[in-house]
């Protein structure tokens, strides 16, 4: 086949792949809705089986197995009753996430090869392995023993991915805003948690970039940490060199205080704490003080 062809059926597949990955994503989003329905499981099975077999033709195994492990967790949905919460919904955002990285790969690299892509592959093992247990724990009756923090953070993620989807104006960022400190709330006393959220914050006041991108970042970025806090993997909880970014370009302040206003901090430890209860609020301070209380 000569490399024109090549390209056309290769165009082919990662267009019918993106229209694959919105009907997964939909589903994912309203899981416990989307299980009592037969229809939308089986829209989500053959969404994973199409992604599955066009990889394979072309010889992409790391989205042939991707794609193939979803379809496996779909078709547990399909055979059977399943009570879904928060944590099994977030484990098949996981997996979602992990095939949506490697299209999108793909999509942009015309030298994609399975080579590059060794991680994401065992990230996505890794995952399917804790919701290949975890659907089988459902099964035999049990439930979740700590679902608690990610039941936290997915529900204000879901709040933040409809703000995100509105059109950017300041009252959407302020309610970003008043999200993230909501989520610097769930672990208060986890000083890289809020160092991560206070860098989201940050980054939620860049307008230099587009909203969707800012989205596609802050999103994820949330996603992943609000895992890593619900399993204990606190040494795991640091902000992305994306959002890093993000925030340092943002050029002005997430505080109380104006966008892009300077405050005069005065070395009298008295006078510098008035001030920062002028101009910030107590969630913030909050922030601060273990931000400082780890660089001590």
């Amino acid at each position: 086949m000569d490399t024109a062809n090549q390209q056309r059926i290769l165009g082919y597949f990662i267009e019918e792949a993106k229209e694959h990955l919105q009907t997964l994503e939909q589903g994912i989003l309203q899981l416990a809705t989307s299980v009592r329905d037969a229809e939308t499981v089986n829209e989500m099975f053959r969404a994973a089986h199409s992604v599955k077999g066009g990889a394979a033709m072309l010889g992409y195994t790391s989205i042939q197995k991707t794609a193939h492990r979803l379809e496996d967790s779909f078709k547990i949905l399909k055979d059977n009753q399943v009570d879904v919460d928060q944590k099994l919904e977030s484990l098949f955002l996981n997996g979602y996430d992990h095939l949506q990285d490697l299209i999108e790969r793909l999509e942009s690299s015309a030298d994609f090869s399975d080579s590059d892509a060794v991680e994401i592959l065992a990230q996505a093992e890794s995952n399917f392995a804790v919701l290949d247990k975890y659907l089988q724990q459902l099964l035999s009756g049990g439930s979740s023993d700590g679902a608690s923090l990610n039941q936290q953070v997915t529900t204000i993620l879901k709040q933040m991915l409809q703000q995100f989807k509105q059109s950017d104006t300041p009252e959407s960022r302020q309610k970003l805003h008043i999200a993230c400190n909501k989520l610097g709330e769930i672990a208060p006393n986890e000083a890289n948690w809020q160092t991560l959220v206070a860098t989201t914050q940050k980054a939620i006041t860049n307008k230099k970039y587009p909203y969707a991108t800012i989205a596609q970042v802050v999103i994820k970025e949330i996603k992943q940490a609000g895992d890593f806090l619900d399993s204990g993997q606190i040494s795991k909880l640091a902000p992305s060199k994306n959002l890093q970014q993000l925030a340092a370009t943002a050029g002005g302040t997430s505080s109380s205080a104006s966008a892009g206003s300077t405050i005069t901090i005065s070395r009298d430890p008295q006078e510098a704490a008035l001030t920062l209860l002028k101009n910030f609020n107590k969630q913030q301070i909050m922030q601060m003080f273990q931000i400082i209380k780890t660089r001590l």
